[in-house]
């Protein structure tokens, strides 16, 4: 048996090389797993070119990669089987945080035990029996929480590594079984999924019979980046609300936009202009926000729907652009709620009077809690409203050495053949 695994490594911008470490010891719950598909994060891409994301600066060797599914190839110990239902042989994706399990946010007053045993039964899919969540923990935002491949949380030490390795050990409460219908594929993009779940569910949209029982106008939706985790959030509103809501799309690029409307994940699209001169003053960057929003609210709706798409319901905010979350107040409708994904500039200036007078939420999201089981049963579902998500996998590469060029393509918009690039997937 092989006692050392190779790794990508990253020892600073740009530097990345593969290593040989001793293969990881088991604990008695804990599971080793050949990784074989795993997708790159934008995280990934910032540590990648600055050895830092924002204001999380890298401090010793990391190896990124986050989202990500593989085969068990041992077990700790018989009590993985009995207690997660998990076997030598079993396809799993990677739920990579893992919390402390003991403080308020883990364990809240009001619920029923630590994180990992979701449905409160052993065994079974997606490590437990998966369906519906019925715990109100909010591990997400744990403070010692361990996130593979991020160096958050510093001075905690060592960092967690990530996933573009040959092998890694991790905790059975945190892997996921994967039905025989969900290749690796779509088991490597439950992570960027999970955090579309988590957004939607704190967004609270509604399914059909909620909104047909309060006698509602169909729900409006705006999801503002067209980039993976926009579309993915596109895509389960879709999904949660049966085609039932309107689900409109905005991004500068124009070609991320069509493929938005011709593969089903948006009613409506714009593509919002840049300005010809840029904004200085808090003034001039107001009025071309404002300018933005009525923008939207003057696109029209996809043949069949009729009309424009007016002020909207919620509305997701994947870019982190402070001008896109300007106009998320502006075109949000009174009593609406903003839903802040896109992680920017950390310091915004937004027009609060604006959203106070109309009680606009701003709603932060951070990762996902809860939600893996919810995604692998909708992976598994066959939902004839959800978009084939395969299809965010525009580029592949394959092995450890090819990880540098990953991620040079993840920088980019297009690819040299002037394919669009929304996903790179590093297969094993």
């Amino acid at each position: 048996m092989a006692t050392a695994v190779k790794a990508s490594v990253l020892h600073g911008a740009r530097n990345l090389r593969v290593e040989s470490r001793p293969l990881p010891t088991l604990s008695p719950t804990d599971v080793l797993i050949s990784i074989k598909s795993t997708g790159l994060c934008g995280s990934d891409l910032h540590y990648y070119t600055h050895f830092r994301n924002g204001d999380i600066q890298v401090h010793e060797p990391l190896t990124l990669g986050h989202e990500s599914s593989g085969i068990i190839t041992a077990i700790g110990s018989p009590s993985v089987s009995s207690d997660y239902g998990l076997n030598v042989g079993d396809r799993v994706a990677l739920e990579v945080g893992q919390p402390c399990e003991a403080c308020e946010l883990c364990c809240p007053p009001d619920d029923a035990g630590p994180p990992g045993n979701y449905s409160g039964e052993k065994g079974g899919e997606s490590g437990g029996k998966g369906g519906e969540s019925t715990t109100t923990s909010r591990y997400n935002i744990c403070r010692a929480m361990r996130f593979r491949s991020s160096a958050k949380g510093w001075p905690q030490f060592p960092h967690a590594q990530g996933t573009l390795q040959e092998v890694v050990a991790h905790p059975a409460k945190w892997c996921h079984k994967l039905p025989e219908s969900v290749d690796y594929t779509l088991g490597a993009l439950a992570e960027p999924l999970a955090v579309a779940m988590h957004a939607a569910g704190r967004a609270g949209i509604p399914s059909p019979s909620m909104s047909s029982s309060r006698g509602a106008a169909r729900v409006k939706i705006l999801v503002f980046g067209a980039g993976a985790v926009g579309l993915l959030c596109a895509a389960v509103c879709k999904s949660i609300t049966k085609g039932d809501a309107i689900v409109m799309i905005a991004d500068i690029q124009a070609d991320r936009v069509k493929f938005a409307v011709e593969n089903g994940f948006a009613d409506a699209a714009v593509v919002v202009p840049l300005p010809d001169k840029r904004p200085e003053t808090i003034e001039e960057k107001l009025e071309y926000a404002k300018s933005v929003a009525e923008r939207v609210k003057g696109a029209e709706l996809l043949k069949g729907l009729g009309g424009q798409v007016g002020e909207v319901n919620v509305t997701f905010e994947c870019t982190g652009v402070e001008s896109c979350l300007q106009s998320s107040i502006y075109v949000t409708a009174p009593g609406g709620k903003i839903m802040i994904i896109g992680m920017g500039n950390p310091i915004q200036t937004l027009p609060i009077s604006a959203a106070s007078l109309k009680e606009v939420d701003l709603l932060g999201v951070f990762r996902y809690a809860n939600a893996y089981p919810k995604v692998i049963e909708l992976l598994a579902s066959g939902d004839p409203h959800l978009p084939d998500l395969s299809k965010l996998v525009t580029q592949r590469y394959s092995g450890l050495e090819s990880i540098p060029m990953a991620f040079d393509m993840a920088a980019r918009v297009k690819d040299n053949e002037g394919k669009l690039v929304l996903k790179v997937m590093v297969d094993m």
